[in-house]
């Protein structure tokens, strides 16, 4: 099993003049560090205008500085953001060849089709149809990084002429290709495309074996059928993180930015009302969190009252918000349960609410001093016995893949001097 870092840049207010440079800077640093003591992968998210939630709005940005500071960790977009309005494919394609160019060959793909109203609305992507904007995008992005030339494409949502892309990725054919997921339905669209699974709730060990056998079962089965020119089989979960020798401390660390990213997750794709650039979701957390269950011990539930199935998801949501937050030893045993349920990578979020970044940065070295080593050993043979045992369900899946065969030779591109 395999760890990487997410980074939303969660900002809560009150802001200060210099906030967000500081934000970015520690995170830079806490990547450098990760870097250091062996954490495989960074992934930055690409939202705009969700104040607080999410200040990663320039993700390209910031994995190109991330990529000068480190050398080995790998730079996963987690996700980007493929409706043709809100980023065109051939941008997309161009900068994602030259993160790869200039990392060496360490860049992650994912892809998603954006979610909230306030993000889509704001680019005029309309919600029906966005998942089918989302698959148009993937496939042009594909041929723009892997055909010379590229031979054009007219579709329902993209209209471009033959050009040849430049630069082209480092890594051939192409990045790792992953898809944000949120749900088992979208855990099995990954699989049917031959894409890494990138799923972004907070799974108990129980629901990961369910969603990564089902994972694996399409993957293996005629039904994948990829949407690129190699198939990625990974399937990764994601949690909040904050190691210490004392497990109070690390509650007290590393439990209200947990409770924070739900609230503002809440607020945004399920219940909030939104005043850009006014509403204060930290007050408004702070004022409300003990009512809605964010406490330090959720509340359990009376045995002899009516089964509440809501109350329970609840508690459950509550719960998982507190799993990567321990000990050494609690965080070990925890992340065994997911290593046994077949998950392939564990992606922490440690940059939560108004988590310190000292904390952070002892938090990581913990892990790495104390977790780390007993997952890193015998690491390299067992993906290689999982590449083995799914070689022949990959070959039998690029083999469905149908090869583009129109003829551009004769396609000329004028020049035309302008007289303005």
């Amino acid at each position: 099993m395999r760890f990487g870092l997410s980074y939303h840049h969660q900002l809560p207010r009150p802001w200060a003049e210099d906030s967000e440079e500081r934000l970015l800077k520690e995170s830079l640093e806490q990547i450098e560090l990760a870097d250091r003591i062996g954490i495989d992968c960074v992934w930055a998210t690409e939202h705009h205008f969700l104040e607080e939630y999410s200040h990663g709005s320039a993700p390209e940005v910031f994995l190109a500085a991330a990529a000068a500071r480190t050398k080995n960790i790998r730079l996963g977009h987690g996700i980007v953001s493929l409706p043709p309005a809100v980023n065109p494919p051939a941008r997309v394609a161009e900068r994602l060849a030259t993160l790869d160019l200039i990392s060496g060959g360490r860049v992650e793909f994912g892809s998603g089709q954006g979610s909230s109203q306030l993000e889509l609305g704001a680019f005029n992507v309309d919600r029906a149809t966005k998942r089918e904007q989302w698959r148009e995008a993937l496939g042009v992005i594909v041929r723009l990084l892997t055909e010379t030339p590229f031979t054009g494409h007219k579709g329902q949502w993209i209209d471009m002429p033959p050009r040849n892309l430049v630069p082209k990725p480092k890594q051939k054919p192409h990045p790792p290709l992953w898809v944000a997921c949120s749900v088992r339905e979208t855990i099995e669209t990954a699989a049917r495309n031959g894409l890494g699974a990138l799923s972004f709730s907070f799974a108990s060990p129980e629901q990961a074996k369910e969603r990564a056998d089902a994972y694996y079962a399409i993957i293996n089965s005629e039904e994948c059928v990829p949407a690129g020119l190699s198939v990625n089989p990974n399937f990764a979960v994601v949690m909040p993180l904050m190691c210490h020798h004392d497990e109070e401390t690390a509650v007290d660390r590393g439990l209200e930015g947990a409770h924070f990213f739900a609230y503002t997750l809440m607020h945004y794709f399920v219940f909030g009302q939104h005043h850009p650039g006014t509403t204060d979701i930290w007050q408004t957390f702070q004022q409300t969190k003990e009512a809605m269950g964010f406490t330090r011990d959720p509340a359990p539930i009376d045995p002899s009252a009516e089964p509440d199935p809501m109350a329970q998801q609840m508690i459950d949501q509550l719960t998982a918000l507190r799993r990567g937050i321990g000990t050494p030893d609690q965080i070990t045993a925890m992340l065994t349960e997911y290593e046994a349920a077949g998950v392939d990578q564990v992606v922490f979020q440690v940059q939560l609410g108004k988590t310190k970044h000292e904390h952070v940065m002892e938090s990581l070295q913990l892990f790495a001093d104390e977790v780390l080593p007993r997952f890193v050993e015998g690491r390299e043979e067992r993906e290689a016995a999982k590449r083995e045992r799914l070689s022949v369900p990959v070959k039998e899946a690029l083999a469905r893949v149908e090869p583009a065969s129109v003829d551009v030779s004769d396609y000329v591109i004028g020049n035309e001097l302008s007289t303005s």
